[in-house]
């Protein structure tokens, strides 16, 4: 099946007694046995497994072309167990702009239990350099957050599977839509499911498929199933509802953002502009070779600093300032402010989710906003 097939039917089963279209929520914690003690339906206790679960799982994996999916309660909780699954003492190489929040897990959650280095991920001399016998896993994010860089996915394959390491790719930003790590030889994807794949801005979980059924998954599995951080049936219910249009939404989130990366390098009021689309991206050439197209986030510096960057956020009316992405309603953020005093984003960087309302509507929005620092 083609991917808008995939997205509409594997995370659906017709109900065999009402006969109902669309699967329906199975709230039920608890499931008959038979007489015999065994469970026929194969359903134990709702925090092990939960047929709506079990639908949200077998259509994104299906999506990014692996075997498997654990879904779990939220992104961070996904990678959580990726990160839970090593052993203590493990080495891991993350993007140096890597998710805020997943940066502060591995910086304060597993402090003393993991070590991290952060590293440009678009230099491979500079990965390279950091690989070293415990060294489990390399952790990507391509396009990062929030300055959308580019990594090589295919070279850091090389280098990974070279010593034996473990390759997880964040694909949230892309989307099964626009790019496939699996197929391109990473061991994991993770994605905030909270984000383009539910697609409304109203439900949180997260979510990671395998390359390979084997015992590493074996124990992310148990961790899922042990840890309890899963996904109520009516979350997964609402993401595989958001799914079965992903491919048509993506398609109109990624229109819109095309146009609004190239109205952006072309004002006066704009320094820089952070869209791998654009040929001036740095990770252009690298991302057209393995992605679809490029996405609908992009970052860019207001000219001016951290005042002129908050005027023009605070000065948009289609445009909603809030945290996260991936909705059908364009966001913006002043990042720096999210992050904190330690942050190494720029304070004149604005994070734009671009959404699917009318592209005309969404320019002048902005071209209204820049009139706020004129």
């Amino acid at each position: 099946m083609k991917i808008e097939t995939i997205a509409i039917h594997a995370g659906n089963k017709i109900d065999e007694h009402s006969k109902a279209v669309i699967q329906p929520i199975s709230l039920s914690t608890t499931y008959q046995r038979a007489l015999d003690g065994s469970y026929p339906e194969g359903f134990i206790y709702s925090r092990i497994d939960n047929p709506n679960r079990k639908s949200l799982e077998n259509v994104i994996a299906k999506l990014e072309q692996g075997p498997d999916a654990c879904a779990f309660s939220s992104g961070n909780a996904a990678a959580a167990a990726l990160f839970q699954a090593l052993s203590p003492g493990s080495h891991i190489i993350a993007p140096d702009d890597m998710y805020h929040g997943l940066r502060a897990q591995l910086l304060q959650v597993f402090e003393g239990i993991l070590d991290v280095d952060f590293v440009d991920m678009s230099d491979l001399p500079a990965v390279r350099k950091l690989v070293r016998p415990e060294t489990k896993l390399i952790w990507i994010e391509t396009p990062s957050n929030p300055l959308l860089k580019i990594c090589d996915i295919k070279a850091l394959v090389v280098l990974a599977k070279s010593k034996g390491i473990l390759l997880a790719c964040d694909n949230t930003f892309s989307t099964p839509i626009f790019q496939l790590p699996l197929t391109l030889g990473c061991d994991f994807v993770m994605h905030s499911t909270t984000k383009y794949l539910s697609g409304h801005s109203d439900v949180l979980g997260g979510v990671l498929v395998t390359a390979v059924k084997d015992s590493f998954w074996d124990k992310i599995r148990a961790i899922q199933v042990l840890g309890g951080a899963v996904p109520s049936p009516f979350d997964c219910y609402m993401t595989v509802r958001g799914i079965k249009t992903l491919p048509y939404r993506m398609r109109g989130h990624n229109e819109n953002a095309i146009q609004i990366a190239e109205f952006l390098e072309k004002s006066a009021f704009v320094e820089k502009v952070y869209y791998p689309g654009l040929e001036s991206h740095p990770g252009h050439e690298v991302a057209k070779q393995q992605m679809s197209t490029f996405g609908a986030m992009l970052s860019f510096l207001v000219k001016g600093g951290s005042d002129e960057a908050i005027k023009v956020v605070n000065a948009l009316k289609i445009f909603t300032q809030a945290t996260s992405l991936g909705g059908v309603e364009s966001l913006v953020e002043h990042r720096a402010s999210v992050e904190g005093p330690a942050t190494k984003t720029p304070q004149n960087l604005i994070r734009v989710s671009v959404g699917i309302e009318n592209i005309t509507d969404l320019i002048k929005d902005l071209e209204n906003a820049f009139k706020s620092i004129d």
